[in-house]
């Protein structure tokens, strides 16, 4: 695969990985704060490939909206 494939393959997963991420991440804090939770949540994301755990993330999510 030349270099600008392997770059475009890379960039249209990464977008991917992105979207559905922010949308999940969004449904979970919603599904907390109707919840009554208040605060912040804690979130990790890891990134596997061909099933080895290469990267492993983790942050906190604030639920309340800033002033």
């Amino acid at each position: 695969m030349s270099e600008d494939g392997f770059n475009m393959s890379l960039r249209k997963y990464l977008k991917r990985v992105g979207v559905t991420s922010q949308q999940t991440i969004e449904e979970a804090t919603r599904a907390a704060r109707e919840a009554g939770q208040t605060g912040a949540v804690d979130a990790r994301m890891v990134l596997t490939i061909d099933g080895k755990e290469i990267n492993v993330v983790e942050g906190r999510i604030t639920l309340e909206e800033s002033a």
